[in-house]
């Protein structure tokens, strides 16, 4: 299959093992949804994107994308409407690698959401970007 964005090695770090049932998930979710990467990000936040962390509450609170709204995949179907958040809004979702946001992301498009984008490379790329973060 080919994606408009390859996996992303930054420097010596790799991305975790995953297993394969995983990883045949996210594939599905990444043949279904739209990608942007880290370089993207902040041309798409300055046209009106929202940008949601779907990582668990730990990793977020260990530092996030400044201005990020946190809501964990875990729980995103059953929260997201409790946010001020249009069908029709530009949502950027990010996880540590954009392997969890994939899966988020095609459950949002699911739900109606149209306007649905996984960072692919996730925080790693924002770190390696050098976009702005917050603790």
């Amino acid at each position: 299959m080919d994606y408009p964005h390859e996996p992303v090695h930054y420097g010596k770090v790799m991305a975790k093992q995953h297993s394969p049932r995983f990883l045949a998930i996210v594939e599905a979710a990444r043949s279904e949804i739209s990608e942007c990467s880290a370089a993207d990000l902040t041309a798409l936040v300055e046209n009106g994107a929202v940008v949601i962390d779907v990582r668990e509450q730990h990793e977020f609170a260990a530092g996030h994308y400044s201005g990020a709204l946190h809501i964990g995949k875990g729980v995103i179907e059953r929260d997201i409407e409790k946010h001020e958040i249009a069908e029709s809004d530009k949502l950027i979702l990010y996880c540590g690698g954009g392997f969890r946001s994939a899966i988020a992301a095609k459950s949002l498009q699911d739900m109606g959401y149209s306007n649905v984008i996984s960072l692919w490379g996730g925080w790693r790329g924002i770190l390696a970007e050098g976009l702005e973060t917050t603790k």
